[in-house]
């Protein structure tokens, strides 16, 4: 099997402009086309995307924090002598604190063949359901914004052929095709770390599983349950992050069971498999839900209450959060807000003088 391989980002721009100025994507001798991807990996703070992506990447490489946005990129050979394909990965850091940033990697050029990974830690259950919904809801805005400025194909120019079109259209035979609102891209909802997951409660486990699995089936997404610890679930992982990097067909393998670690491609669950809620002495009647989304919010909501976002408010500022501490250069930060501090109560104290002698 051809290896997935990394080249220099000056090989990668040379190559870019060459097929810009040939004026398509196809290689020099006229073969075959180069296709271009972009994949978005967003989620939980410190859940794990960074070392997720360098494993489906097989680099191997100490995974760090990631400071806001950061990019990469995959190349891959299709067969002997003939073009790389290559996919453009942005991964977006501090959860759901930069969200904004999402508008970066989403762009007229980039949404005919772009896909969204949803990564969320299964360890911390409480804070999954808002960093789901906050980081959804801020990509899926901006992509129905950047959707109605798709340039149209000019006459005589040669494109690649995208993935998909900017209005995602399923299958008519898709289950509940009309119950389900799909996201508006190909997405894949990735819950890390299942090697502390799997030791929850037998109860608490089937709250989060049946409900990521309502989600992953509402948006029409994948899911998948993996753990870095684990060369089975990665492996499971890395199947679909090549089938959206570089469109190869994704494995079949369905796991449902959830106390076992999950695995469901897009299209193959329903609502009547999933079922209802798990109530856990919650009367479903009594939550005054506006929709079935609300009503599984809701009732996950009773099991595991969302956490206080006071502490995501105070790191709205990035240099006060400590996953980007540099001693130095907070020392310093420190004494400048120190002397800025001084500064403004001298100044206070001149300007009480002036109104004294005034």
């Amino acid at each position: 099997m051809p290896k997935i391989s990394s080249d220099t980002l000056w090989e990668l721009a040379a190559a870019e402009v060459h097929s810009r100025e040939s004026g398509g994507a196809e290689d020099r001798d006229g073969g075959e086309a180069v296709n271009e991807r972009t994949v978005l990996l967003m989620g939980s703070k410190a859940g794990g995307k960074t070392s997720i992506l360098l494993r489906c990447l097989d680099r191997d490489e100490l995974s760090k924090p990631t400071l806001a946005l950061e990019y990469t990129f995959g190349r891959r050979a299709r067969g002997h002598n003939t073009p790389k394909d290559i996919a453009h990965l942005w991964e977006l850091g501090g959860g759901t604190s930069l969200s904004d940033l999402v508008q970066i990697p989403i762009t007229p050029v980039t949404i005919s063949c772009l896909s969204v990974i949803l990564v969320l830690d299964l360890s911390k259950p409480n804070a999954l359901w808002g960093t789901m919904e906050k980081l959804l809801q801020a990509a899926q805005a901006h992509l129905e914004r950047t959707s109605s400025q798709v340039p149209k194909s000019k006459p005589g120019v040669k494109h690649q052929t995208p993935s998909h079109s900017a209005a995602r259209v399923l299958p008519k035979d898709y289950p509940d095709r009309e119950l389900i609102s799909p996201f508006p891209v190909p997405l894949l909802i990735v819950g890390s770390k299942y090697d502390i997951f799997q030791e929850f409660d037998s109860d608490k486990k089937k709250v989060v599983s049946k409900t990521l699995r309502f989600i992953a089936h509402y948006y029409a997404a994948s899911l998948v349950f993996t753990s870095i610890k684990s060369e089975s679930l990665i492996s499971k992982t890395k199947g679909f992050f090549l089938h959206l990097a570089f469109g190869l067909e994704r494995g079949k393998t369905v796991s449902s069971d959830p106390l076992k670690p999950l695995i469901i491609p897009a299209g193959s669950d329903s609502f009547g498999q999933i079922g209802s809620p798990p109530t856990v002495d919650v009367d479903i009647t009594s939550l005054h839900a506006k929709n079935p989304k609300d009503l599984w919010k809701k009732v996950y909501e009773r099991v595991f209450p969302p956490e206080s976002t006071n502490e995501q408010r105070e790191l709205k500022d990035p240099a006060k959060d400590p996953q980007y501490s540099e001693p130095q250069i907070d020392a310093m930060r420190a004494q400048k807000d120190q002397e800025l501090e001084q500064y403004k109560r001298n100044a206070a104290k001149s300007w009480k003088g002036l109104e004294l002698e005034t």
